[in-house]
């Protein structure tokens, strides 16, 4: 039946409106007699994986989940996609919740219509391998060496995880009760849910990883004892010291405190109410999180002072509220340098928060806190003001208001508490590294995470791959090489090809020309992925229609039902939904074997491999006898996975 262009939602034109003229194709065609150029099978990294700060393998993992990629016999596709989710992040149930994606705003398919759902894939991945009880394998042999990791946070225990892996012994230390970090003690339960912290640091624990909690290295432990006891030492330590905000009248302020402290207060239970007015200043993800919390707990109009919220944030009490207690909702206003359309937080937190009732303000400064006799700040004083290119504010004249506030929170960045370490300390309250997550001049120390630079969950996790990946070289003796142009994790055709039973067979060194039917070699076929990623633009982005999203099922909290609300908001997908929108993946940089290639070849050269030999990357070859160079095949394939080179 034929469909009207009315009913279809076209994607992609090559040639746009107003356009006449075309391209010089006799300068990328060539003609028989004389071309040299062939079709290469060239792997590439996708832009989706480029953009991950933990590196993790994206397009690998979806195309096991949109059944492309076979798992080997024995393994069902759902444990198969795990295995390859986690060697590069032990945390897809985590941090397919929390993380705010950067790799979906560098997927091509945004190019198309709409980004890859790429968290909730990964959530569901994550769910189905604690609901079915997936481990980590122990390791078959130790190294014997010894690797002390400070702070239990995503960076100490990502590389606790991937030195395990490698057979080394890990003791984390942590001042804290339970692990996570900012996982647990910065990020409410409604959002990274305990049982599934818990579970997926459980897996990590179960590989042979030892913890002395409630162990501060600096006081309980000194830098020396660990340098005696261990053969590597790393660094991990997070920020837990919130910065207040740069303006007269804050310092000393009872009832101004940071937003880690805040949160910090409210995970480990002891803040149940906060103030009537509250004032957070920030704009990120931790800003959000302080003023979600506070439209949760709600004020008491009839408090005792020593109850008051900030001397519970400070340690001085514990909440001993009941839960019995009628509690009015808080009024929270959250304050932006930037418009809220460019707040760093994630954009649906953020509209979260519009719905439960938090007031936001963007494209405002504050100026001063306005303090009562007593000393309390009673109002913050703002204004209206513009941000250049390097983030630094001028305010605008006139435009002076003040909001009422009971407590005010700075949500504006954080720094590492290095007491009884000051010698690692830079100055300014974290730990140089160098591009190997080396500590400058210190041999066998490492550090990770945000004690370099604070950043996003996944950013740690990939510093501490990364930093366990050197640690590995050093305790074997070696010398470090480069780093790849991209460090990411990357699909391996060779380890494929083993996997399946189709390894190239030993080398025979009598042949060095006319080896095409060579059975040594992986023909035809570049691995350029450490070095380059495919833009959408090499991509046939007219090969893909349009396809909604399939968006995660969320639980929306009203602003007139939030007070006491801190059940989960994100609801995974199902299987069927999870290999749906793994179907949208386009596959760049890899052949998803879309047969566009064989179909559209004017001389029949290219066939697909035999089904005895296919394998991911391997479903199509070139017979060379055939091909005459007309460029065809690259210019139809969707992934941008032939590139024309080769030849004599």
């Amino acid at each position: 039946m034929a469909v009207s262009n009315e009913e279809m939602k076209l994607t992609f034109r090559r040639y746009k409106e107003g356009e006449n003229k075309t391209e010089a194709w006799d300068d990328w065609i060539f003609q028989a007699s004389w071309s040299h150029k062939c079709p290469t099978y060239v792997h590439r990294t996708p832009p989706c994986q480029g953009s991950c700060p933990s590196g993790e393998d994206i397009r690998g993992w979806l195309g096991i989940v949109r059944q492309m990629e076979k798992p080997p016999k024995g393994v069902s596709w759902q444990e198969y996609a795990f295995r390859r989710s986690t060697d590069a992040n032990p945390f897809p149930s985590i941090m397919g919740r929390v993380c705010p994606a950067p790799c979906q705003q560098g997927c091509n398919r945004n190019e198309v219509e709409d980004f890859v759902g790429i968290n909730a894939v990964e959530q569901f991945i994550g769910d189905h391998a604690l609901e079915n009880g997936f481990k980590f394998n122990v390791p078959a042999q130790e190294s014997g060496k010894k690797v002390a990791i400070i702070g239990g946070g995503p960076a100490g225990l990502s590389a606790a995880y991937h030195l395990r892996r490698r057979g080394h012994a890990c003791t984390v230390f942590d001042d804290h009760e339970s692990l996570g970090g900012m996982m647990r003690y910065g990020i409410p339960g409604y959002r990274t849910p305990r049982n599934v912290l818990d579970g997926e640091i459980g897996r990590i624990l179960e590989m042979g990883v030892e913890t002395r909690m409630n162990t501060r290295v600096g006081r309980d432990v000194q830098m020396a004892d660990l340098e005696r006891d261990f053969d590597a030492i790393v660094w991990a330590l997070g920020c837990k010291a919130g910065r207040g905000l740069p303006i007269p009248t804050w310092a000393n302020t009872p009832n101004c405190i940071s937003g880690v402290d805040f949160l910090a207060a409210f995970n480990e239970g002891r803040l149940k109410v906060v103030s009537e007015k509250v004032v957070v200043v920030g704009g990120g993800d931790t800003s959000i999180d302080v003023a979600s919390v506070a439209r949760r707990l709600g004020h008491i109009t009839n408090i005792n002072p020593s109850d008051r919220p900030e001397n519970v944030i400070m340690g001085y009490v514990a909440h001993d509220v009941a839960s019995s207690v009628a509690r009015d909702g808080a009024k929270v206003t959250l304050t932006s340098l930037f418009p809220v359309e460019k707040m760093t937080a994630a954009e649906h937190e953020v509209n979260d928060a519009k719905r439960e009732g938090v007031d936001i303000h963007g494209s405002v400064m504050p100026l001063e806190v306005i303090k009562n006799a007593e000393g309390r700040a009673t109002g913050l004083k703002m204004c209206k003001c513009t941000v250049d290119k390097k983030g630094i504010p001028t305010a605008i004249e006139g435009t002076e208001y003040v909001i009422e506030a009971d407590l005010i929170v700075s949500a504006i960045g954080q720094f590492g508490d290095l007491a009884g370490l000051e010698e690692l300390n830079n100055g300014r309250g974290f730990i140089n590294a160098d591009p190997f997550y080396r500590v400058k001049g210190k041999e066998k120390h490492f550090v990770a995470g945000d004690i370099i630079r604070p950043h996003l969950l996944t950013t740690a996790i990939g510093h501490g791959s990364i930093a366990a990946e050197s640690i590995d070289v050093f305790l074997k003796g070696e010398e470090i090489g480069k780093r790849p142009k991209v460090d990411v994790h990357h699909f391996d055709l060779l380890d494929k090809l083993k996997e399946t039973n189709l390894a190239p067979q030993p080398y025979n060194s009598e042949s060095v020309r006319g080896t095409s039917d060579a059975k040594f070699a992986i023909h035809n076929y570049e691995d350029r992925s450490s070095q380059s990623i495919v833009p959408a633009d090499e991509l046939f982005l007219g090969h893909f229609g349009f396809t909604p999203r399939k968006v995660r099922e969320e639980i929306h909290v009203h602003s007139e039902d939030v007070i006491g609300n801190f059940t989960e908001r994100m609801k995974g997908l199902t299987d069927k939904e999870a290999i749906a929108e793994a179907k949208r993946c386009m596959s760049c940089g890899m052949c998803f074997e879309c047969d566009n290639c064989v179909i559209y070849c004017p001389q029949d050269a290219v066939k697909r491999t035999n089904k005895k030999e296919t394998t991911t990357g391997r479903y199509v070859y070139t017979d060379y006898s055939r091909c005459i160079g007309c460029h065809i095949c690259t210019d139809v394939c969707p992934t941008g996975y032939i590139q024309m080179g080769l030849g004599e």
